[in-house]
């Protein structure tokens, strides 16, 4: 069968098909040219920010933080590198979890520190898909055990970690910083932009398998370094005493600040209980504080200073005048003001016996010849009720109301130190003005802030001298208060206060002494009445008297064994501070020395025995071998024979020390200092000797050295030769060294008291 002939499409229908087949391309182009516009131009920024971040990674620079030292530039606070570790969680997949518990039991080391634990690890890992931080900032054998791990997605970045080399040395007032390298505390807090910086940054670029390609950086800007008025080792002689006096009376917690009457400058500012900076995570909250600035309490008798200098400068009361104290009993208002019971039946007795007794019925008719305006003027003067400007932070302006707004017996209650709150700081600003004429000068604790580190010729220390006047330009702040013959007169009675009256307890060795006890009473919240068992025992003064080098307030709060009084408590703590930082700063003595069992030894009462010499001996010896506490049988009782010959050339004075790198940290506490310290410029050296106590000298039998000979030298040379070989010196008489006990050359164990008479 034949088929029929197949048929051709005609033109027509072609065209047709041909037509169809181009408006799909057309469509097709047109969609994928529309998907290209919305690609490259409406999500153009979210793909490159994507790109970025598969491609690039940047870091974050931080910059070091600036150092900041003592007067003499030991440094308190230096910067030190340390590693830290991260995670890529992304490329950690699904091992996540088990590289959380394998990294967990390597960095988790404190139970405290829930940031390292497995829980919160793993939830960061979760979290980011980029970036997790696994710990930070970590000790060298910790980072090194995690980089033996070789983790796939674990990676290192140096940061910058604060370290304190002397530990909780002035903690309160250095402060600390947190993590992240943002001061929390002290100078840290308060100079935190400062000490910063600027951070740089780290753009890297990596390929597919994550290995770095190129990187750009931009170098961060170290911070700037802080000067401080504190000197390491007169605040170490301030903590340590403070330290054994809180352990001795169980007291709350205490401060002493030192202070330079001519200058405003603080030279220490101790408070205990302390801190460690270098371990944050375990620190109390209470001892954070730095109460110097930012705790007040009620002055109690302390405040007489300015109730009897006011009354004096301000109202024509003379020391010599005459004041009934009516037997320590005075009523007003229907209030009866009462001295203290020992001091009952003070009846008409001077204006600056009534001082050394402390008499507050005395005090309040200081207060009353005054007037109220005049009296609130002459405390404005002294500071009390302003922010002294002092550069740390959270300082208190104090307590102190106008005149409108006392009671009417509010006068009587301000003469003695109630009904005004004072800051530590507040007083010893007070006391140094009395100390350096009449002048109040705003106390400050930074010198200066530079750019230059330590070694750099352009920053150099700034050790402290005691100066005798004022500056020629006083500081911004500074002004009058009393006038120079005020200033003589209460000089003169502050010392009588020490002398014969309640601050016995304050005085010095070979050195003069002022100041005033106070014993405040406490609010019971209870109440809210004074308390008869919490206490504030206080002791403000200076020394020496007739040229004050220093000023020192001692302020212990609630003491609870013994005796709870300024006169106990506070103003021994003020004698041995005072007494250890005099001989540190080589400041001349204006007394006569005394023996260790409380004899004057004047140079008027030697000079006949002096003409012969050679009869004394033995009167060496014997005080050799009693300040020494030598056994019967001790071989240094034997006087020096031809066997202790010098065969090993003692050390002269001016032969040059080493000095200990300034990161090496302060001596402990026990450690004992020797007659007088080594020069401000330079660390303190301690010999290796035990603590010496209520005048017993304790030595090691370990280590031994031959005396130095000392004959010719004078007193300065004499404390420097012993203290170079690490023996103490028992001086008698004055002019130069004439005779020792024991003989030069002899081997003695270290910290080993050598006698030595000195005649002119």
């Amino acid at each position: 069968m034949n088929k029929a002939p197949r048929q051709t499409l005609t033109a027509p229908i072609r065209r047709i098909r041909f037509a169809h087949v181009a408006l799909f391309f057309c469509f097709w182009t047109g969609l994928i040219a529309v998907r290209l516009v919305w690609l490259q131009v409406f999500r153009h920024h979210h793909y490159v920010e994507r790109a970025a971040m598969q491609q690039q990674r940047t870091f974050e620079v931080a910059p070091r933080r600036g150092v900041l030292y003592d007067r003499n530039l030991r440094a308190l606070a230096v910067t030190v590198q340390a590693e830290s570790v991260y995670a890529v969680p992304l490329e950690l997949g699904d091992n996540r979890e088990s590289t959380a518990e394998i990294l967990s039991e390597i960095v988790h080391k404190d139970p405290d520190d829930k940031f390292t634990s497995k829980k919160q690890m793993l939830a960061r890992f979760n979290a980011s898909r980029n970036f997790a931080w696994v710990a930070r900032k970590l000790d060298p054998e910790t980072a090194e055990r995690v980089r033996e791990l070789n983790l796939k997605g674990v990676y290192f970045q140096k940061e910058f970690k604060r370290f304190y080399p002397n530990n909780d040395l002035a903690a309160q007032v250095l402060g600390y910083v947190g993590t992240d390298d943002i001061g929390l505390g002290g100078l840290e807090r308060e100079f935190d932009d400062d000490l910063h910086g600027v951070p740089g940054h780290v753009l890297t670029a990596v390929d597919a398998r994550r290995h770095v390609m190129d990187s750009e950086e931009n170098q961060p800007m170290p911070g700037e370094n802080l000067v401080l008025s504190i000197d390491a080792n007169i605040q170490y002689m301030a903590e340590r005493a403070l330290d054994a006096q809180m352990q001795k009376v169980k007291a709350l917690h205490g401060v002493i600040v030192v202070q330079d009457p001519h200058t405003g400058q603080i030279l220490a500012l101790a408070i205990s209980p302390r801190f460690n900076p270098n371990d944050s995570r375990h620190m109390q909250p209470g001892s954070l504080t730095d109460l110097a600035v930012s705790d007040i309490y009620e002055p109690g008798s302390t405040f007489k200073l300015v109730t009897y200098s006011a009354a004096i400068d301000g109202a024509g009361v003379e020391p010599t005048d005459i004041v009934d104290c009516q037997g320590g009993q005075m009523t007003m208002y229907g209030r009866t003001l009462h001295d203290d019971v020992s001091d009952r039946g003070l009846g008409k007795v001077t204006v600056q016996r009534a001082l050394e007794k402390s008499s507050d019925v005395a005090a309040a008719k200081m207060a009353l010849k005054l007037g109220p305006d005049k009296f609130y003027h002459y405390m404005k003067a002294y500071g009390f009720g302003e922010r002294s400007g002092i550069e740390l932070p959270s300082e208190t302006r104090g307590l102190l109301r106008p005149p409108r707004r006392w009671g009417s017996t509010s006068i009587l209650s301000l003469a003695i130190g109630q009904e005004v709150g004072v800051t530590p700081i507040q007083l010893v600003t007070m006391v140094s003005a009395i100390a350096n004429g009449g002048v109040y000068l705003p106390p400050h604790i930074l010198l200066k802030s530079t750019d230059e580190m330590q070694g750099d010729p352009r920053l150099k220390p700034m050790a402290f001298h005691p100066e005798q006047e004022l500056p020629d330009k006083l500081p911004d702040g500074a002004h009058r208060v009393i006038s120079e013959l005020t200033s003589a007169k209460m000089r003169k009675m502050m010392q009588g206060i020490v002398i014969e009256g309640t601050g016995t307890p304050a005085q010095l060795n070979g050195y003069s002494s002022a100041g005033k006890t106070g014993t405040a009473q406490k609010i019971d919240p209870a109440t809210r009445t004074y308390s008869h068992t919490k206490l504030v025992a206080s002791f403000a003064g200076f020394a020496p008297v007739s040229d004050p080098a220093i000023s020192v307030a001692v302020v212990i709060d609630t003491p609870t064994v013994g005796s709870r009084y300024g006169t106990a408590v506070s103003a021994p703590v003020f004698a041995e501070v005072a007494q250890e930082v005099l001989e540190y700063l080589g400041v001349p003595h204006d007394q006569p020395l005394k023996a260790k069992k409380g004899t004057m030894i004047a140079s008027a009462a030697k000079a006949e025995a002096d003409d012969n010499p050679s009869e004394n001996a033995a009167d060496l010896t014997a005080m050799f071998d009693d300040v020494n506490n030598l056994p019967a049988d001790d071989p240094l009782r034997k006087e020096a024979s031809d066997e202790a010959q010098a065969t090993v050339t003692p050390p002269v004075a001016d032969e040059p020390k080493k000095t200990p790198s300034p990161l090496n940290a302060l001596p402990s506490k026990t450690a004992t200092f020797g007659a007088s310290g080594p020069s401000p410029a330079q660390p303190l050296r301690l010999p290796k000797s035990a603590p010496a106590q209520q005048g017993k000298v304790t030595v090691d039998a370990g280590a031994k050295v031959p005396v130095p000979s000392f004959s010719g030298a004078g007193l300065r040379a004499v404390v420097e030769r012993a203290d170079a070989v690490g023996l103490r010196v028992q001086v008698i008489g004055d002019g130069l060294a004439r005779e020792q006990v024991p003989a030069a050359g002899t081997i003695v164990p270290v910290g080993t008291e050598v006698v030595v008479r000195f005649t002119r």
